[in-house]
Formats: structure tokens, C-alpha cells, sequence
């Protein structure tokens, strides 16, 4: 067999063999390379993973990354606080996540150059697949969803690590995904098959009533009134048992998986886990008041059931369309009043809440908590960067700078990597792409970022071509 030196070296002559060498090379090539990575720090360490997907672009500058140095253009109107961890300071607007720094990593590094315009549906693409759009529109816009689309995350994860326990393998909640009239783009399985698209929890109303997860119910994983469990398990019985005498017509359908299909299904009702998750009104009041009343925070208690229930991904969206208003995080207009009075009430206890619950609960360790928006903002108040008006104390998308923030599944705690210039404009140590964070959430699960898949036109690609930082784990 042939040896390699180093994992480099396998990814390069694997990367040739996809002209030259057959797929029992490749696979062998492949294996190598998985081996070689599972020696690498941080390979494996988590379980599951958390998203919170901030559509609409946070402003760094005002949150996580301040700047007290820069000219008044640039500096936020935030006051700047300490944190549990010295230089891990963020903006007043986060008192509880700088009393949680100690258990967190900053990523103040992030950077990409933009494909097309600086639109927030062609980011998404970008920051949950890990490619690039191949089309978008004059407006900057992108087609919807389609068969042909690169999977989510999510969806490439329950692909190659499904969930061990009878429960949904990939949730996303509390809303899709948006732009526009663009829903959903980046949030399916794409080319992987339906079958591997999260389940979609949205519950009634529009993103300004708060009170919407309380009205969850999820009637397609309870049993009917008329059917006990026993009764479900005869009928099952009987089905294996006619299912026996029918090797022809089993044989005819084997390829689509209906037996592991209705398996994971009857596993789903029966066991009653996944349905159990959905009740957050099983929590106390006190927990539920410091996660926050409203749709963020009660997204984030019930993301933190999930996985208590054995789900192996969860993405919570930011429960406003991403270029929108109130308490949207594209702030064009209104910063001030958007962020102070509105986005961050809810960011601040929801995430740090999380973190903390999933600490004190023993989960921590084994779970990847990721807080990340498509960009950042615009370090220069008033700057148009994406066509867009803005006030003069705002600010406008900024794909070139911003801060990833990472908790649990082997990270580091009380860590900042990476650093951003002194307006927050550029990294000026160690840049993190987007691909290089989900080869990292990838390799946090032993999965290794190279693996490949087959698309809709069976060619091989990359899960993601990025490159695992390893310095975010301990």
C-alpha cells in the first residue's frame, strides 16, 4: 500500500486520482487520509452540533469586536465592557455573554471576497455549503432551492454520521432561511435527496409575534387515539412476516431503503423522544425567563432538547427575514435603536444561556455550539457597499471581517483567534474562511472535510475544500 507523510500529501495525490485513478484507489486514498486525520488534535471531540445562524449580517464592530481606538466613523456608540476573560471584551449589549466568555472562543477572523453582490442569499449559500453560487440575478438575488443546489451542512452531517438514538436526525427552527421572495436557499440537502433535508420547525405567525413556540404541537409523531403500542408493534410484526414470503418483491424495492425508512419511522412514534423535545413547557419558568421569552430564546431551549434527545444537528435561524427590519440584524437604517432595544435583548441571554444550560447539564463537551452571520458590517458608518442607503450611523454588509463565536465539542475555552485590524476592516492574523469553519464543525464530528460525495451528475466533489483550524481545539 502506498504511505503518505502527511495528510497534505494524501489530499494532493487524491485530488489527481480523480483523473487517473479508479474509485478502489480513491477509496483507499480516501481511508488514508481518514486515518491521518483522526490522529489531529480536536478529531471526533463532539457529538452534535447547535448552529445559530445569524441571517442578516450582525455588526461585529457593536457586538464582539470593538474597536474604543477608532475614529468616531468607525467606533460604535456602544460602550465597550470587560469580560470573565481579558481581551475577550464585547460591547454593553452583551453583559451575559461576557459573564459566559470563559467558556466560549471568538473567532475574530472571519473573511471571504464575495462572489457577485453583496447580497445576503448568495452569503448564506456560502457560509452553510461551504461553495459559491453558480448564478445570481442582477439584483443579486439567487434562484430557490433547487435538486442541483450543494447540501447544507446539516444535511452532508446526518449523511455520513447519523444519529444513534430513534429521533429526528436534523432539525432547523424557528423559521426558513430568507432574502426577499427567496426562501429556503442553502437550507435543504440539495443534491444528497430529500431524505437528508432537516425537519422544519415553523410554527404559525409572523417574526414579530414572540410568543409563537409556545403553540408548538407536532402531531405527525404522536400516536392516534385509536392505536396502542402494542397494536403498532403487531402490525409491524406482520409486515416483516409478509414482507418474508415476498423475496421477489423485496428485492424489487430494495434500493430505496423503504425498510430503514419505515424502521427510523415506527422507532420515531414508539420511542416518543423526538416528540418529547418539542415541549418546552416541561422546562421550569425560571429556566425559560433565562434563555428569554420570545422566539430566539425559547428556539434555543428547544434546540438544547434536541440534542438532549439525540439529535445530531440543529440550526436555529435568526427569526427575522435577514434584510428586513425591527429586530433584523441588516442595519441600514436605525442601528441604534435596532440593536440596543431589540436584536441583542435576545441574542445575549438566548446564546449565553445555551452555553451555560448545555455546561451545566454535562453536554457541553460533547456538543458544538456555532454563532455565525453571512458577514459582518461595514466598519465606516454611512458607507454603501451593497447599493444600499444608509444613515449616517449605520452601517452596510461586510463580507472582508467578522466574528465567529464557538463553544463546546473540544473548543477551547476563553480563547480569541485570530485578530482584525484596528477598524475591524481586514484580518491582520490568522483569517478563518467560511470553508475552513465547517471543515472545522466537520472535523469536530470525525468527519473528515475531504470526504467525497456524488452530486446530481454522480462527479465527485468535496464535502468542503477547507481546511480544519485546528488551534480552535484544546
Amino acid at each position: 500500500m502506498t504511505r503518505f507523510s502527511s495528510r497534505r500529501e494524501v489530499l494532493r495525490v487524491g485530488g489527481g486520482s480523480l483523473l487517473g485513478l479508479g474509485l478502489p484507489q480513491l477509496l483507499q486514498l480516501q481511508n488514508a487520509a481518514l486515518a491521518h486525520a483522526r490522529l489531529e488534535r480536536g478529531f471526533g471531540g463532539a457529538k452534535s452540533v447547535i448552529l445559530i445562524f445569524l441571517q442578516g449580517g450582525p455588526s461585529h464592530l457593536d457586538l464582539w469586536d470593538p474597536k474604543d481606538d477608532a475614529p468616531g466613523d468607525v467606533r460604535s456608540i456602544f460602550k465597550t465592557i470587560p469580560s470573565r476573560i481579558p481581551g475577550m471584551e464585547v460591547t454593553e449589549l452583551l453583559p451575559r455573554i461576557a459573564q459566559a466568555t470563559d467558556r466560549m472562543t471568538f473567532i475574530r477572523s472571519m473573511s471571504y471576497t464575495p462572489v457577485g453582490l453583496f447580497n445576503h442569499t448568495a452569503a448564506h449559500y456560502q457560509m452553510l455549503t461551504g461553495y459559491t453560487a453558480d448564478k445570481v440575478s442582477p439584483s443579486g438575488q439567487l434562484d430557490p432551492p433547487t435538486p442541483k443546489d450543494f447540501p447544507n451542512v446539516g444535511s452532508n452531517v446526518i449523511r455520513l454520521r447519523p444519529p444513534e438514538e430513534a429521533t429526528l436526525p436534523f432539525v432547523m427552527l424557528p423559521r426558513p432561511l430568507q432574502e426577499s421572495n427567496v426562501i429556503g436557499k442553502a437550507g435543504m440537502a440539495g443534491f444528497l435527496g430529500r431524505a437528508f433535508d432537516p425537519y422544519t420547525l415553523y410554527p404559525a405567525g409572523d417574526d414579530t409575534d414572540q410568543t409563537k413556540m409556545d403553540a408548538v404541537q407536532v402531531d405527525d409523531l404522536a400516536l392516534r387515539s385509536d392505536l396502542s403500542v402494542a397494536r403498532l408493534e403487531r402490525r409491524a410484526r406482520l409486515r416483516d412476516r409478509i414482507e418474508a414470503g415476498m423475496p421477489a418483491v423485496e428485492k424489487a424495492v430494495e434500493k430505496f431503503g423503504l425498510d430503514e425508512y419505515t424502521k427510523t419511522a415506527l422507532e420515531l412514534v414508539l420511542s416518543g423522544r423526538a416528540r418529547r423535545a418539542f415541549d418546552v413547557h416541561e422546562e421550569s419558568d425560571e429556566l425559560r425567563e433565562r434563555y428569554g421569552r420570545n422566539t430566539f430564546g425559547q428556539s434555543c431551549l428547544m434546540a438544547r432538547r434536541f440534542i438532549e434527545a439525540g439529535t445530531r444537528f440543529v440550526q436555529v435561524n435568526w427569526p427575522k427575514v435577514a434584510n428586513s427590519d425591527l429586530h433584523s440584524w441588516d442595519v441600514h437604517k436605525d442601528l441604534a435603536e435596532r440593536m440596543r432595544d431589540r436584536a441583542a435583548p435576545m441574542l445575549d441571554p438566548g446564546l449565553a444561556t445555551l452555553v451555560e444550560d448545555l455546561d451545566e447539564r454535562g453536554l457541553l463537551e460533547e456538543t458544538l455550539v456555532v454563532a455565525v452571520g453571512e458577514f459582518g458590517r461595514s466598519p465606516r458608518k454611512g458607507l454603501s457597499t451593497s447599493g444600499n442607503d444608509n444613515d449616517e450611523g449605520s452601517r452596510d454588509h461586510w463580507p472582508y471581517c467578522f466574528t465567529a463565536v464557538l463553544a463546546g465539542g473540544g473548543v477551547k475555552r476563553g480563547y480569541v483567534y485570530g485578530r482584525s485590524d484596528e477598524t475591524g476592516s481586514a484580518p491582520v492574523e490568522n483569517p478563518v474562511h467560511p470553508t475552513d469553519l465547517l471543515a472545522s464543525v466537520y472535523h469536530a464530528l470525525g468527519i473528515d472535510p475531504h470526504t467525497m460525495v456524488l452530486n446530481h451528475l454522480a462527479q465527485p466533489r468535496e464535502l468542503v475544500k477547507g481546511t480544519p483550524v485546528l488551534d480552535l481545539f484544546a
